[in-house]
Protein backbone atom coordinates (compact mmCIF):
# COMPACT_ATOMS: atom_id res chain seq x y z
CA UNK A 1 0.00 0.00 0.00
CA UNK A 2 2.57 2.26 0.56
CA UNK A 3 4.30 1.90 -2.59
CA UNK A 4 1.61 2.24 -4.31
CA UNK A 5 0.28 5.58 -2.27
CA UNK A 6 4.06 6.75 -3.51
CA UNK A 7 2.97 6.81 -6.84
CA UNK A 8 -0.18 8.70 -6.85
CA UNK A 9 -0.55 10.96 -9.83
CA UNK A 10 -1.13 15.09 -10.68
CA UNK A 11 -4.82 14.03 -11.24
CA UNK A 12 -5.46 13.31 -7.35
CA UNK A 13 -3.82 16.33 -5.88
CA UNK A 14 -5.59 18.48 -8.61
CA UNK A 15 -9.08 16.45 -7.99
CA UNK A 16 -8.61 17.18 -4.18
CA UNK A 17 -7.96 21.31 -5.01
CA UNK A 18 -11.33 21.05 -7.05
CA UNK A 19 -12.84 19.40 -4.01
CA UNK A 20 -11.74 22.14 -1.59
CA UNK A 21 -13.82 24.48 -3.52
CA UNK A 22 -16.96 23.31 -2.87
CA UNK A 23 -16.37 22.08 0.73
CA UNK A 24 -17.32 25.40 2.17
CA UNK A 25 -20.93 24.36 1.04
CA UNK A 26 -20.81 20.66 1.57
CA UNK A 27 -18.45 18.45 3.93
CA UNK A 28 -16.15 16.23 1.55
CA UNK A 29 -17.03 13.36 3.24
CA UNK A 30 -20.43 13.59 1.15
CA UNK A 31 -18.29 14.28 -2.01
CA UNK A 32 -16.07 11.36 -1.73
CA UNK A 33 -16.09 7.86 0.19
CA UNK A 34 -14.21 8.08 3.43
CA UNK A 35 -11.88 4.97 2.35
CA UNK A 36 -10.82 7.07 -1.34
CA UNK A 37 -10.35 10.30 1.43
CA UNK A 38 -8.16 8.35 3.72
CA UNK A 39 -6.12 6.66 0.49
CA UNK A 40 -5.45 10.12 -1.12
CA UNK A 41 -4.41 11.90 2.44
CA UNK A 42 -1.88 9.14 3.23
CA UNK A 43 -0.41 9.49 0.02
CA UNK A 44 0.12 12.90 -0.08
CA UNK A 45 2.95 13.25 1.54
CA UNK A 46 4.65 10.65 0.04
CA UNK A 47 3.85 11.82 -3.36
CA UNK A 48 7.09 13.37 -5.42
CA UNK A 49 7.04 16.76 -6.56
CA UNK A 50 4.12 18.08 -9.12
CA UNK A 51 4.00 19.84 -12.29
CA UNK A 52 1.74 22.93 -11.70
CA UNK A 53 -0.64 23.43 -14.03
CA UNK A 54 -0.27 25.99 -16.88
CA UNK A 55 -1.58 28.88 -18.31
CA UNK A 56 -3.10 28.16 -21.93
CA UNK A 57 -1.34 30.10 -24.17
CA UNK A 58 -2.04 33.06 -25.79
CA UNK A 59 -2.64 31.55 -29.11
CA UNK A 60 -3.90 28.64 -31.26
CA UNK A 61 -1.18 28.05 -32.97
CA UNK A 62 -1.68 29.06 -36.69
CA UNK A 63 1.66 31.27 -37.98
CA UNK A 64 -0.67 33.57 -40.25
CA UNK A 65 -2.30 35.26 -37.29
CA UNK A 66 -0.20 34.21 -33.99
CA UNK A 67 -2.90 35.81 -31.20
CA UNK A 68 -5.73 34.16 -32.41
CA UNK A 69 -7.17 31.41 -30.64
CA UNK A 70 -6.13 30.13 -27.20
CA UNK A 71 -4.55 27.28 -25.83
CA UNK A 72 -5.97 25.06 -23.59
CA UNK A 73 -8.85 25.02 -24.52
CA UNK A 74 -11.47 23.55 -26.91
CA UNK A 75 -14.88 25.21 -27.13
CA UNK A 76 -18.30 23.19 -27.57
CA UNK A 77 -20.87 25.80 -27.24
CA UNK A 78 -20.85 29.53 -27.46
CA UNK A 79 -24.50 30.93 -25.64
CA UNK A 80 -24.60 34.53 -26.38
CA UNK A 81 -27.05 37.09 -25.09
CA UNK A 82 -26.34 41.01 -25.98
CA UNK A 83 -28.44 43.50 -26.52
CA UNK A 84 -27.62 46.32 -28.93
CA UNK A 85 -28.75 50.29 -28.47
CA UNK A 86 -28.40 52.11 -31.46
CA UNK A 87 -28.74 55.33 -30.43
CA UNK A 88 -25.42 54.76 -28.48
CA UNK A 89 -24.00 52.26 -31.00
CA UNK A 90 -23.16 50.32 -27.32
CA UNK A 91 -23.21 46.58 -27.20
CA UNK A 92 -23.72 44.54 -23.44
CA UNK A 93 -24.43 41.19 -22.63
CA UNK A 94 -22.89 37.90 -21.31
CA UNK A 95 -21.84 34.38 -23.36
CA UNK A 96 -21.29 31.62 -21.65
CA UNK A 97 -19.01 29.11 -23.16
CA UNK A 98 -19.33 24.95 -22.81
CA UNK A 99 -15.05 24.04 -23.18
CA UNK A 100 -13.17 21.12 -22.42
CA UNK A 101 -9.85 21.86 -20.83
CA UNK A 102 -7.15 20.23 -23.50
CA UNK A 103 -4.47 20.20 -20.46
CA UNK A 104 -4.12 21.00 -16.83
CA UNK A 105 -4.86 24.74 -16.48
CA UNK A 106 -4.05 27.49 -14.02
CA UNK A 107 -5.71 30.02 -16.61
CA UNK A 108 -6.73 31.07 -19.94
CA UNK A 109 -7.67 33.04 -22.85
CA UNK A 110 -10.73 34.24 -24.51
CA UNK A 111 -10.58 36.71 -27.68
CA UNK A 112 -12.51 39.73 -26.75
CA UNK A 113 -11.97 43.72 -27.52
CA UNK A 114 -15.03 45.13 -25.23
CA UNK A 115 -14.55 45.79 -21.79
CA UNK A 116 -15.34 42.48 -18.94
CA UNK A 117 -16.99 43.46 -16.14
CA UNK A 118 -16.84 39.75 -14.85
CA UNK A 119 -16.62 36.58 -14.97
CA UNK A 120 -17.13 33.05 -13.68
CA UNK A 121 -15.78 29.37 -13.83
CA UNK A 122 -18.59 26.69 -12.95
CA UNK A 123 -20.42 29.77 -11.20
CA UNK A 124 -17.76 30.85 -8.99
CA UNK A 125 -15.94 34.31 -9.35
CA UNK A 126 -12.68 34.52 -11.91
CA UNK A 127 -9.89 36.78 -12.25
CA UNK A 128 -9.95 38.63 -15.03
CA UNK A 129 -7.30 40.69 -16.66
CA UNK A 130 -6.47 41.47 -20.21
CA UNK A 131 -2.79 41.36 -20.86
CA UNK A 132 -2.76 42.09 -24.31
CA UNK A 133 -5.77 44.25 -26.13
CA UNK A 134 -7.14 41.32 -27.60
CA UNK A 135 -6.81 38.74 -25.26
CA UNK A 136 -8.53 38.56 -21.72
CA UNK A 137 -7.17 36.18 -19.35
CA UNK A 138 -9.43 34.60 -16.82
CA UNK A 139 -8.56 33.05 -13.88
CA UNK A 140 -10.51 30.67 -11.74
CA UNK A 141 -9.79 29.75 -8.11
CA UNK A 142 -8.63 26.07 -8.71
CA UNK A 143 -7.02 24.65 -11.57
CA UNK A 144 -9.10 22.59 -14.34
CA UNK A 145 -7.80 19.12 -15.20
CA UNK A 146 -7.18 17.78 -18.58
CA UNK A 147 -10.46 16.86 -19.98
CA UNK A 148 -12.47 18.14 -17.94
CA UNK A 149 -15.53 20.04 -18.85
CA UNK A 150 -16.25 23.33 -17.05
CA UNK A 151 -18.43 26.75 -18.18
CA UNK A 152 -17.22 30.34 -17.95
CA UNK A 153 -19.99 32.98 -18.09
CA UNK A 154 -18.37 36.80 -19.17
CA UNK A 155 -20.15 39.52 -18.53
CA UNK A 156 -19.53 42.50 -20.89
CA UNK A 157 -20.10 46.04 -22.29
CA UNK A 158 -18.92 48.51 -24.64
CA UNK A 159 -19.28 50.47 -27.99
CA UNK A 160 -17.56 48.16 -30.58
CA UNK A 161 -17.50 50.89 -32.90
CA UNK A 162 -14.51 52.69 -32.39
CA UNK A 163 -12.80 49.80 -31.72
CA UNK A 164 -9.72 48.26 -34.15
CA UNK A 165 -7.57 45.28 -33.80
CA UNK A 166 -5.05 44.00 -36.13
CA UNK A 167 -5.54 47.04 -38.67
CA UNK A 168 -9.20 46.41 -39.13
CA UNK A 169 -11.98 48.38 -37.91
CA UNK A 170 -14.94 45.86 -38.17
CA UNK A 171 -18.00 46.73 -36.65
CA UNK A 172 -20.68 48.15 -39.69
CA UNK A 173 -23.83 50.03 -37.75
CA UNK A 174 -25.51 53.28 -38.13
CA UNK A 175 -28.66 54.64 -36.62
CA UNK A 176 -31.22 51.79 -37.91
CA UNK A 177 -29.09 48.71 -38.86
CA UNK A 178 -25.83 46.89 -37.60
CA UNK A 179 -24.66 43.94 -38.90
CA UNK A 180 -21.86 41.68 -37.56
CA UNK A 181 -19.92 40.61 -40.75
CA UNK A 182 -15.90 40.20 -41.64
CA UNK A 183 -13.29 37.53 -42.45
CA UNK A 184 -10.67 37.04 -40.89
CA UNK A 185 -11.75 38.41 -37.90
CA UNK A 186 -15.26 39.60 -36.69
CA UNK A 187 -16.45 37.65 -33.40
CA UNK A 188 -14.53 39.33 -30.76
CA UNK A 189 -15.91 42.82 -31.52
CA UNK A 190 -19.44 40.78 -30.30
CA UNK A 191 -18.58 38.04 -28.06
CA UNK A 192 -15.62 36.08 -26.20
CA UNK A 193 -14.56 33.16 -28.21
CA UNK A 194 -11.50 31.44 -29.12
CA UNK A 195 -11.25 32.99 -32.20
CA UNK A 196 -9.41 30.29 -34.83
CA UNK A 197 -11.61 28.25 -37.40
CA UNK A 198 -9.72 24.99 -35.88
CA UNK A 199 -12.00 25.24 -32.91
CA UNK A 200 -15.40 24.91 -34.71
CA UNK A 201 -18.60 25.23 -31.69
CA UNK A 202 -22.50 24.97 -31.53
CA UNK A 203 -24.37 28.04 -31.03
CA UNK A 204 -26.78 29.64 -29.26
CA UNK A 205 -27.53 34.08 -30.27
CA UNK A 206 -30.13 35.70 -28.57
CA UNK A 207 -30.16 39.37 -29.28
CA UNK A 208 -32.06 42.09 -28.19
CA UNK A 209 -33.04 45.13 -29.96
CA UNK A 210 -36.16 47.26 -29.61
CA UNK A 211 -39.62 46.57 -30.97
CA UNK A 212 -39.77 46.62 -34.38
CA UNK A 213 -36.52 45.97 -35.44
CA UNK A 214 -35.80 42.56 -37.34
CA UNK A 215 -33.00 40.25 -36.24
CA UNK A 216 -31.63 37.49 -38.40
CA UNK A 217 -28.64 35.01 -37.63
CA UNK A 218 -27.21 31.63 -37.97
CA UNK A 219 -29.57 28.60 -38.22
CA UNK A 220 -33.12 28.98 -37.00
CA UNK A 221 -35.10 31.72 -35.05
CA UNK A 222 -35.99 29.35 -31.97
CA UNK A 223 -38.27 32.13 -30.51
CA UNK A 224 -38.97 35.79 -29.61
CA UNK A 225 -39.72 37.17 -26.06
CA UNK A 226 -40.74 40.71 -25.22
CA UNK A 227 -39.88 42.85 -22.16
CA UNK A 228 -41.62 46.19 -22.43
CA UNK A 229 -40.13 47.85 -24.99
CA UNK A 230 -37.46 45.62 -26.52
CA UNK A 231 -37.74 42.35 -28.23
CA UNK A 232 -35.63 39.32 -28.10
CA UNK A 233 -34.58 37.02 -30.63
CA UNK A 234 -33.10 33.82 -30.17
CA UNK A 235 -31.21 31.79 -32.76
CA UNK A 236 -29.77 28.44 -32.95
CA UNK A 237 -27.11 26.69 -35.32
CA UNK A 238 -27.41 23.21 -35.23
CA UNK A 239 -24.06 22.07 -36.57
CA UNK A 240 -20.57 23.24 -35.31
CA UNK A 241 -19.92 27.07 -37.01
CA UNK A 242 -16.36 28.77 -36.79
CA UNK A 243 -16.49 31.75 -34.56
CA UNK A 244 -15.68 34.17 -38.08
CA UNK A 245 -18.98 32.61 -39.65
CA UNK A 246 -20.89 33.89 -36.83
CA UNK A 247 -23.00 36.67 -37.48
CA UNK A 248 -26.64 38.55 -36.59
CA UNK A 249 -28.35 41.77 -38.23
CA UNK A 250 -30.71 43.25 -36.78
CA UNK A 251 -32.87 46.62 -38.47
CA UNK A 252 -35.95 47.16 -40.62
CA UNK A 253 -35.68 44.01 -43.19
CA UNK A 254 -38.24 42.51 -45.32
CA UNK A 255 -38.18 39.05 -44.41
CA UNK A 256 -39.14 36.19 -46.99
CA UNK A 257 -39.97 32.65 -45.80
CA UNK A 258 -39.04 29.58 -48.76
CA UNK A 259 -38.12 26.44 -49.24
CA UNK A 260 -36.14 23.49 -51.31
CA UNK A 261 -36.88 20.48 -51.40
CA UNK A 262 -37.62 20.52 -47.84
CA UNK A 263 -34.99 22.60 -46.43
CA UNK A 264 -36.05 25.68 -45.10
CA UNK A 265 -34.82 28.88 -46.56
CA UNK A 266 -34.91 32.46 -45.15
CA UNK A 267 -34.09 35.66 -46.88
CA UNK A 268 -33.80 39.27 -45.74
CA UNK A 269 -33.18 42.39 -47.28
CA UNK A 270 -32.68 45.79 -45.82
CA UNK A 271 -36.07 48.45 -46.12
CA UNK A 272 -33.86 51.24 -46.30
CA UNK A 273 -32.68 50.61 -49.88
CA UNK A 274 -34.15 52.51 -52.20
CA UNK A 275 -36.57 50.89 -55.38
CA UNK A 276 -34.26 50.36 -57.60
CA UNK A 277 -31.43 48.46 -55.23
CA UNK A 278 -33.73 46.98 -52.97
CA UNK A 279 -35.54 44.92 -55.86
CA UNK A 280 -32.19 44.19 -57.44
CA UNK A 281 -31.11 42.80 -54.34
CA UNK A 282 -34.53 40.81 -53.45
CA UNK A 283 -34.21 39.30 -57.19
CA UNK A 284 -30.67 38.31 -56.75
CA UNK A 285 -31.87 36.18 -53.40
CA UNK A 286 -34.82 34.84 -54.89
CA UNK A 287 -32.53 33.04 -57.13
CA UNK A 288 -31.12 31.03 -54.01
CA UNK A 289 -33.67 28.28 -53.59
CA UNK A 290 -32.99 26.88 -57.23
CA UNK A 291 -28.93 27.89 -57.17
CA UNK A 292 -28.99 25.66 -54.06
CA UNK A 293 -30.78 22.62 -55.74
CA UNK A 294 -28.11 23.35 -58.55
CA UNK A 295 -25.33 23.51 -56.40
CA UNK A 296 -26.50 20.15 -54.64
CA UNK A 297 -26.76 18.27 -58.19
CA UNK A 298 -23.14 18.28 -58.21
CA UNK A 299 -21.50 18.16 -54.28
CA UNK A 300 -24.18 16.53 -52.97
CA UNK A 301 -26.71 17.37 -50.25
CA UNK A 302 -26.50 20.68 -48.50
CA UNK A 303 -25.00 20.39 -45.31
CA UNK A 304 -27.01 22.68 -42.76
CA UNK A 305 -30.60 22.63 -41.75
CA UNK A 306 -31.18 25.76 -42.87
CA UNK A 307 -30.04 27.77 -45.64
CA UNK A 308 -30.66 31.46 -46.46
CA UNK A 309 -29.27 35.34 -47.03
CA UNK A 310 -29.01 38.66 -46.15
CA UNK A 311 -28.60 42.00 -48.25
CA UNK A 312 -27.26 45.11 -46.16
CA UNK A 313 -28.11 48.95 -46.74
CA UNK A 314 -25.05 49.58 -44.94
CA UNK A 315 -21.45 50.63 -46.84
CA UNK A 316 -20.07 47.32 -47.51
CA UNK A 317 -18.21 46.32 -50.29
CA UNK A 318 -17.90 42.36 -50.15
CA UNK A 319 -20.09 39.55 -49.68
CA UNK A 320 -19.29 36.55 -46.65
CA UNK A 321 -20.38 33.22 -46.55
CA UNK A 322 -21.75 33.44 -43.30
CA UNK A 323 -22.32 29.66 -41.78
CA UNK A 324 -26.47 29.45 -43.26
CA UNK A 325 -27.06 33.15 -43.95
CA UNK A 326 -24.42 34.47 -46.38
CA UNK A 327 -24.43 38.42 -46.17
CA UNK A 328 -24.73 40.20 -49.27
CA UNK A 329 -23.91 43.93 -50.24
CA UNK A 330 -26.81 45.68 -52.10
CA UNK A 331 -27.00 45.22 -56.11
CA UNK A 332 -29.10 46.85 -58.65
CA UNK A 333 -29.79 45.55 -62.51
CA UNK A 334 -28.11 42.48 -64.05
CA UNK A 335 -27.42 38.81 -63.51
CA UNK A 336 -26.16 38.34 -60.13
CA UNK A 337 -26.17 34.55 -59.98
CA UNK A 338 -22.29 34.00 -60.17
CA UNK A 339 -22.41 36.09 -56.47
CA UNK A 340 -25.40 33.88 -54.94
CA UNK A 341 -23.26 30.59 -56.43
CA UNK A 342 -19.93 31.86 -54.65
CA UNK A 343 -21.42 32.39 -51.43
CA UNK A 344 -23.65 29.32 -51.22
CA UNK A 345 -20.77 27.02 -52.90
CA UNK A 346 -18.87 28.35 -49.25
CA UNK A 347 -21.65 26.14 -47.38
CA UNK A 348 -19.82 23.12 -48.71
CA UNK A 349 -16.46 24.29 -48.98
CA UNK A 350 -15.27 26.87 -46.18
CA UNK A 351 -18.59 26.61 -43.51
CA UNK A 352 -19.21 22.45 -43.31
CA UNK A 353 -15.42 21.53 -44.07
CA UNK A 354 -13.65 24.44 -42.70
CA UNK A 355 -9.75 25.32 -42.90
CA UNK A 356 -7.39 23.58 -40.50
CA UNK A 357 -4.72 26.84 -41.01
CA UNK A 358 -5.56 30.18 -42.72
CA UNK A 359 -2.52 29.52 -45.30
CA UNK A 360 -5.67 27.03 -46.41
CA UNK A 361 -8.13 29.41 -47.93
CA UNK A 362 -7.50 28.82 -51.49
CA UNK A 363 -9.22 25.66 -50.48
CA UNK A 364 -12.18 27.88 -49.75
CA UNK A 365 -11.97 30.41 -52.85
CA UNK A 366 -11.10 28.40 -55.18
CA UNK A 367 -13.57 25.94 -55.07
CA UNK A 368 -16.06 28.41 -54.41
CA UNK A 369 -14.77 30.31 -57.65
CA UNK A 370 -14.49 27.42 -59.50
CA UNK A 371 -18.67 26.80 -58.76
CA UNK A 372 -18.84 29.89 -60.23
CA UNK A 373 -17.77 28.69 -63.49
CA UNK A 374 -19.42 25.67 -63.38
CA UNK A 375 -23.03 27.65 -63.01
CA UNK A 376 -22.12 29.16 -66.55
CA UNK A 377 -21.33 26.11 -67.75
CA UNK A 378 -24.64 24.40 -66.70
CA UNK A 379 -26.13 28.06 -67.93
CA UNK A 380 -24.61 27.57 -71.78
CA UNK A 381 -21.68 29.46 -71.39
CA UNK A 382 -18.21 27.77 -71.87
CA UNK A 383 -16.80 24.98 -70.68
CA UNK A 384 -14.91 25.09 -67.77
CA UNK A 385 -11.64 23.79 -69.73
CA UNK A 386 -12.34 26.62 -72.10
CA UNK A 387 -12.76 29.16 -69.52
CA UNK A 388 -8.98 27.37 -68.11
CA UNK A 389 -7.43 27.51 -71.03
CA UNK A 390 -8.31 31.51 -71.98
CA UNK A 391 -7.14 32.58 -68.26
CA UNK A 392 -3.61 30.40 -68.86
CA UNK A 393 -3.50 32.07 -71.94
CA UNK A 394 -4.03 36.01 -70.81
CA UNK A 395 -1.26 35.76 -68.07
CA UNK A 396 2.21 35.34 -69.70
CA UNK A 397 5.05 33.66 -67.46
CA UNK A 398 6.55 36.83 -65.72
CA UNK A 399 3.06 37.87 -64.93
CA UNK A 400 2.86 38.87 -60.93
CA UNK A 401 -0.41 36.53 -60.97
CA UNK A 402 1.96 33.63 -61.32
CA UNK A 403 4.04 34.56 -58.46
CA UNK A 404 2.30 34.04 -55.48
CA UNK A 405 2.46 30.55 -53.85
CA UNK A 406 -1.29 30.19 -53.21
CA UNK A 407 -1.33 27.21 -50.72
CA UNK A 408 1.22 29.53 -48.64
CA UNK A 409 0.19 33.55 -49.49
CA UNK A 410 1.16 34.95 -46.68
CA UNK A 411 -1.19 36.76 -44.14
CA UNK A 412 -1.41 39.88 -46.12
CA UNK A 413 -2.24 37.80 -49.01
CA UNK A 414 -4.78 35.01 -48.08
CA UNK A 415 -7.77 37.56 -50.16
CA UNK A 416 -5.00 37.90 -53.33
CA UNK A 417 -6.56 37.68 -56.73
CA UNK A 418 -4.72 34.86 -57.53
CA UNK A 419 -5.97 33.07 -54.22
CA UNK A 420 -9.54 33.14 -55.69
CA UNK A 421 -8.48 32.94 -59.68
CA UNK A 422 -5.33 30.54 -59.72
CA UNK A 423 -7.62 28.54 -56.78
CA UNK A 424 -10.19 28.19 -59.60
CA UNK A 425 -8.29 26.85 -62.26
CA UNK A 426 -6.36 24.46 -59.86
CA UNK A 427 -9.97 22.86 -59.39
CA UNK A 428 -10.91 22.89 -63.78
CA UNK A 429 -7.29 21.78 -63.76
CA UNK A 430 -7.74 19.26 -61.79
CA UNK A 431 -11.22 18.12 -62.88
CA UNK A 432 -9.17 17.58 -66.87
CA UNK A 433 -6.31 15.78 -65.01
CA UNK A 434 -7.92 13.07 -63.33
CA UNK A 435 -11.54 13.15 -65.58
CA UNK A 436 -14.68 13.90 -64.62
CA UNK A 437 -16.42 10.77 -62.86
CA UNK A 438 -12.93 10.65 -60.35
CA UNK A 439 -13.45 14.88 -60.22
CA UNK A 440 -16.71 15.24 -59.08
CA UNK A 441 -16.79 11.87 -56.63
CA UNK A 442 -13.47 13.59 -55.02
CA UNK A 443 -15.50 16.23 -54.45
CA UNK A 444 -18.29 14.61 -53.05
CA UNK A 445 -16.27 12.66 -50.86
CA UNK A 446 -14.33 15.70 -49.83
CA UNK A 447 -17.30 17.77 -48.25
CA UNK A 448 -18.46 13.75 -46.87
CA UNK A 449 -15.37 12.95 -45.11
CA UNK A 450 -14.85 16.45 -43.33
CA UNK A 451 -18.27 17.37 -42.93
CA UNK A 452 -18.17 19.83 -39.55
CA UNK A 453 -14.83 19.65 -39.18
CA UNK A 454 -11.80 21.11 -40.43
CA UNK A 455 -8.78 19.87 -43.17
CA UNK A 456 -5.89 20.85 -44.90
CA UNK A 457 -4.05 21.39 -48.27
CA UNK A 458 -2.26 18.06 -47.49
CA UNK A 459 -5.49 16.49 -46.72
CA UNK A 460 -6.59 17.67 -49.64
CA UNK A 461 -4.01 16.44 -52.21
CA UNK A 462 -4.29 12.66 -50.36
CA UNK A 463 -7.43 12.53 -51.04
CA UNK A 464 -6.62 13.06 -54.50
CA UNK A 465 -4.71 10.46 -55.32
CA UNK A 466 -6.75 8.22 -53.25
CA UNK A 467 -10.06 8.86 -54.89
CA UNK A 468 -8.06 9.11 -58.89
CA UNK A 469 -5.48 6.19 -58.00
CA UNK A 470 -3.01 9.22 -59.68
CA UNK A 471 0.39 10.27 -58.35
CA UNK A 472 -0.33 14.54 -57.89
CA UNK A 473 2.57 15.49 -56.33
CA UNK A 474 3.74 17.43 -59.74
CA UNK A 475 0.52 18.73 -60.30
CA UNK A 476 -0.09 20.20 -57.37
CA UNK A 477 3.91 21.81 -57.13
CA UNK A 478 2.71 23.23 -60.44
CA UNK A 479 -0.34 25.04 -59.78
CA UNK A 480 -0.37 25.52 -55.58
CA UNK A 481 3.04 25.35 -54.29
CA UNK A 482 5.15 27.15 -56.78
CA UNK A 483 5.39 31.19 -58.17
CA UNK A 484 5.94 30.42 -61.60
CA UNK A 485 3.09 29.40 -64.35
CA UNK A 486 2.57 25.89 -65.00
CA UNK A 487 3.59 24.33 -67.77
CA UNK A 488 1.33 23.73 -70.60
CA UNK A 489 1.03 19.79 -70.78
CA UNK A 490 -1.47 16.67 -70.11
CA UNK A 491 -0.23 16.29 -66.05
CA UNK A 492 -0.68 19.81 -65.55
CA UNK A 493 -4.41 19.06 -66.75
CA UNK A 494 -3.52 21.78 -70.09
CA UNK A 495 -3.97 20.60 -73.57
Amino acid sequence: MINQMSAVSSRFVLMLMLLRRTAASRPLSRLVPAAVLALLAGGLAAAPALAAPEHGGPGYGDPYFPADGNGGIDVQHYDIHDRYRFGRGRLSGRTSLTVVATQDLSSFNLDFLLPVRRAQVDGVAAVVTRPRRHEVRIEPTAPLLEGQEFTVRVSYSGRPGPVAYDGERNWLADRHEVVAMNQPHMAPWWFPSNDHPGDKALMDISITVPRGKQVVANGRLVDRERRGSLLTHHWRADEPMATYLAMFAAGPFHVENSRVDGLPVRLAVSKRLDGARYRGSLRMLRRTPELLRELQGDLGDYPFATAGGLVTSLPVSFALENQTMPTYFWVGRGDWDWLVVHEQAHQWFGDSVAIERWRDIWLNEGAASFMEVRHDELDNGPTGNRWLTREWRQRRPGDSFWRLEIADPGADRIFATPVYLRGAMTFQALRNRIGEDDFWALLREWVSVHEGGNASTEDFEALAESVSGVQLDGFFDAWIHSGTRPAHTEDNGLS
